[in-house]
């Protein structure tokens, strides 16, 4: 019986260390997806314990330079003030069902001079640099908002260009704008008054656990299977024997892609014909044709 031997081959060798990496990177994979699941219903856990609780005055939430605690994500605040229309921030390239658009987030000024950040909702354009002005107006005078905590963003995306910027955040807008603001910023959910005109409410949260948990059973999967394929390929080679025979018989000789092809194969060639030629006997009239035979007479005289 054949032993396992040839796993010690540098061909099996580099074979089983190239799926010892796949099902580490398939193990890893479905590690990071399971861990996203994690982070999800821990998201939807404050989300839904955040929606029932009482909205809270702005100043017991959020702060000047602090960061959104993650436990206040999603929760309901409100304040009041006056908004600053001409301090107008356009977040660009929202797109929403497929129509090009943007955020509108307006600073609304508190009684001590600190700045909320408000996204008062999203207006249909296609030209991302609208100025405040071709927006709809928001409530003059004394306004009352009521609207969910959002942390900032992070990166480049948040600096801010002329009034525009990629994400929101409250450092960059803050001093873009040249006011002190509130950490994070409020997605809006009612004002009192109501505008004139009204953009499209800011998208809430979905709280679904989404594909995560599938796609790391399917990486998962993928490992499982690259760990078979192996064993099943040393399996049929050992079956088969190093050299593709089967084990208990005889290795055949020959076949279609032997280099050396039996005698009883080879179908038999016909002797090619001689390079040499025979000029043909013509036998026209001697006075037809010049080429005629000519043959001694009786007389012995052509």
């Amino acid at each position: 019986m054949t032993s396992w031997r040839f796993l010690l081959s540098r061909r099996w060798v580099l074979f089983f260390l190239a799926i010892i990496l796949v099902g580490w990177a398939t193990w890893w994979l479905g590690e990071w997806q399971f861990g996203r699941l994690d982070d999800r219903k821990e998201r939807n856990a404050i989300v839904q314990a955040n929606e029932h609780r009482d909205p809270a005055a702005v100043a017991d939430v959020l702060a000047p330079g602090r960061e959104v605690a993650e436990a206040d994500e999603w929760r309901l605040v409100t304040a009041r003030g006056e908004y600053a229309r001409d301090d107008t921030v356009v977040v660009r390239y929202r797109t929403r069902n497929g129509y090009p658009g943007v955020e509108v987030v307006v600073p609304l000024v508190t009684a001590d001079g600190t700045a909320l950040l408000v996204d008062r909702g999203w207006y249909g354009t296609d030209d991302p640099r609208i100025e405040a002005d071709e927006l709809p107006a928001p409530p003059a005078g004394e306004v009352t908002v009521t609207g969910w905590v959002r942390a900032d963003g992070a990166g480049g995306s948040t600096e801010v260009d002329d009034h525009s910027t990629r994400a929101i955040a409250s450092g960059p807008i803050g001093r873009a704008i040249d006011r002190e603001v509130f950490g994070g910023f409020l997605a809006l959910k009612a004002e009192d008054p109501e505008p004139e005109k009204e953009l499209a409410p800011v998208e809430l949260p979905e709280l679904d656990e989404g594909p995560h948990f599938f796609y790391g059973l399917q990486w998962w999967f993928f490992g499982v299977l690259a760990i078979g394929g192996f064993a099943y390929l040393a399996w049929d080679e050992r079956r088969l024997g190093p050299r593709g025979e089967r084990l208990g018989t005889k290795r055949r000789s020959g076949g279609p892609f032997s280099r050396r092809a039996r005698p009883e194969d080879q179908s038999a060639r016909t002797m090619p014909p001689s390079t040499g030629s025979i000029t043909p006997e013509r036998y026209d009239a001697a006075g037809d044709s010049t080429n005629a035979a000519t043959r001694p007479n009786s007389s012995g005289s052509p």
